[in-house]
């Protein structure tokens, strides 16, 4: 039976009005949009329909009057422990209270064009007071909606955007507040399902509540099905898996995209400016992420996200961005939200991103090594091979690649520079154009093959270039750009992508360089901002794919007891359900930045396929090696 008990929970199951540390959320997801869970019950952040759409709960970024909804014990609470089922994006929070224990099963099931977001809350010991409290603030806080109610069941309007809410017992409004909420009590063997669906306002509301338990089995079920394809089996294989869910979860299913965050304006450094919008797919993640789907045995994935690829860039070459939305839209213009404060008083609150109109030389590599990876590993063609593609983005980069540009970290200086990191992506255009012709071009153009000298040439003249202003004999190492004495965690890619050898001397000076000016309590910083070279006040914490980086190059070389022990040390600063911000402050023991973030999930991936094959005897160094110790 289910009792009621309003007084009590109002008086103790108050919402607080901040949001939680970034260690204390979870992840789920539809593969069209994503919430993040707090260990307290809260969703606090979500966008819909699309994961790049404005959020109905923004709470992350401000507070209770911008949105969330919470489901939590109505009594003290004792304990609380969160975990996903194994293998699944199934979140589960435990929590024990003075009078029992209870359990809430948060998930939303994949592969249907509705959004829903279900909870069930399951007694585990004795019995459980709980309160719903739901408050819906669509475009981004902003917008309160209007509220019909109906004894179980509510809808929520506001513009296009609506939601039926459906709830296990009667709903109390609170009308003032423009807030749901619901009060009852879980015992021991009850399940007890709340459920929110997103539907066009102009449609009608879902005529019945979801089935939560047969929901619950199939997300569960495909959710295990896709972990088990995962063909990596060695001693790191749950952080890995955990991993590829989180790509996975990062994926719009409908056209492949990948974007680099779920969210927006999670600071770089609390209390400062560094916040940017990153629900957007960016080139240069391509082909690292490529490699990660790839290794771990997800060629579908791969094949429609290298698709996805290859439509956003069609077109005129000097017209390729670094970003697209998920479905390849160019425009993405960037503005400021001022009614919300932030995420612990980090403003600006910024939506869009206005580096997507900026020139990065790197993007053009970025592509052909997609390419080139995807077709090395055996990835099929959508159709024919894409020669015109290859010809004109070659073409585009021999006259383009002695320009300057804003580098692969978006510099807002806007003064360009002659970045090693973009001369080396353009060396990789070239070399992976070379390449795919040699290898794959049995059937190629004659056109095409006429080019081979002249792109031989060219990639020649590229690495010499590199060679000659790009190392720093003064530094004993790469430098961020031609002529600067400033390190750049960036070229700890240069063996990754095969310009040297990892036990080159050059690049050990590198590594050497780094580790001794550019590392914090062991981790790596992408770049030191004293420099001034990015435009911008503040400062910001270590660039966790920097690190993992750091780890690849200890493998190449044979470090490998330095290599499993930072390895380690990235492991152990997940969060507790396995997930990784973009950057790690060693001081705060805080992730800072958007959240969770695909590429220190890609690192990871990559990093322990390295680390492993290194450690059987196998030579990895850089893609096309990697690939081929895999066949």
């Amino acid at each position: 039976m289910l009792g009621r008990s309003v007084a009590r929970a109002r008086r103790t199951s108050q919402c607080p009005d901040m949001s939680s540390p970034l260690e204390h959320y979870g992840l789920i997801g539809d593969l069209t949009t994503v919430a993040l869970v707090s260990r307290s019950g809260s969703i606090d952040w979500m966008c819909l329909p699309r994961i790049d759409s404005d959020a109905c709960f923004a709470k992350l970024l401000g507070t209770n009057e911008h949105g969330y909804w919470s489901l939590r014990p109505a009594a003290e609470v004792r304990a609380v422990q969160q975990r996903y089922r194994p293998e699944t994006l199934v979140l589960e929070t435990e929590v024990t209270c003075d009078g029992g224990r209870a359990r809430i099963i948060d998930f939303m099931p994949p592969g249907e064009t509705e959004h829903d977001i279900i909870r069930i809350v399951e007694g585990l010991e004795g019995e459980v007071p709980m309160h719903s409290d739901l408050r819906v603030r669509f475009a981004y806080g902003k917008l309160t909606p209007w509220i019909q109610c109906n004894s179980h069941r509510a809808t929520l309007t506001s513009g296009p955007d609506a939601l039926a809410f459906s709830s296990p017992v009667p709903l109390v409004p609170d009308w003032d507040e423009a807030r749901l909420e619901a009060d009852f009590v879980v015992r021991a063997g009850e399940r007890l399902p709340c459920s929110l669906t997103f539907y066009a306002s102009h449609m009608a509301a879902p005529a019945h509540p979801v089935d939560a338990e047969r929901d619950l089995a199939r997300t569960e079920q495909y959710w295990r099905e896709w972990a088990s394809r995962c063909r990596y089996e060695g001693s790191f294989r749950d952080a890995v898996v955990r991993s590829l869910i989180t790509l996975k979860a990062l994926t719009y299913e409908p056209t492949g995209g990948i974007v680099a965050a779920p969210t927006t304006s999670l600071p770089e450094e609390l209390g400062g400016v560094r916040n940017w919008d990153y629900r957007y797919c960016w080139l240069r993640d391509a082909s690292l992420t490529l490699e990660a789907l790839m290794r771990g045995g997800y060629l579908d994935e791969a094949r429609a996200w290298r698709d996805w690829l290859l439509r956003a860039v069609a077109g005129a070459p000097a017209e390729a961005q670094i970003m697209y939305g998920v479905a390849g839209e160019h425009r993405l213009p960037e503005v400021e939200l001022p009614w919300l404060p932030g995420y612990e008083e980090s403003r600006p609150v910024r939506i869009g991103n206005a580096a997507y109109g900026q020139f990065q030389l790197d993007v053009y590599g970025e592509t052909l090594n997609a390419m080139y990876e995807a077709r090395v590993y055996g990835v099929p063609e959508a159709g024919s091979l894409p020669w015109d593609t290859l010809k004109v983005l070659v073409d585009f980069v021999e006259k383009s690649w002695q320009r300057p540009d804003e580098g692969i970290w978006e510099i807002r200086s806007k003064r360009q520079l002659h970045f090693t990191h973009s001369k080396l992506m353009a060396w990789v255009a070239v070399d992976r154009g070379v390449r795919f012709v040699e290898q794959f071009g049995a059937n190629a153009p004659e056109k095409l093959k006429k080019r081979l000298p002249r792109w031989r040439a060219l990639r020649e003249e590229i690495r010499a270039d590199i060679l000659a202003r790009a190392y720093n004999s003064r530094v004993g190492a790469f430098t961020q750009s031609y002529g600067s004495d400033a390190l750049d965690a960036s070229v700890l890619l240069i063996p990754h992508l095969g310009f040297l050898p990892a036990d080159d001397s050059r690049m050990l000076g590198t590594v050497a360089a780094i580790e001794k000016g550019l590392t914090k309590a062991g981790f790596v910083e992408r770049y030191l901002t004293e420099t001034g070279v990015d435009g911008l006040a503040g400062h910001e914490a270590t660039f966790l794919i920097c690190s993992f980086w750091l780890v690849d190059n200890y493998t190449m070389v044979g470090r490998l007891d330095e290599a499993g022990a930072l390895f380690q040390r990235l492991v152990s600063i997940r969060n507790d359900l396995g997930l990784l911000a973009e950057e790690y402050h060693p001081g705060l023991h805080r992730q800072l930045g958007n959240f969770p973030q695909a590429f220190s999930h890609v690192g990871l991936i990559n990093s322990a396929v390295l680390l492993e094959a290194k450690r059987a005897g196998r030579d990895v160094s850089f893609t096309a090696m990697a690939a081929a110790s895999m066949h």
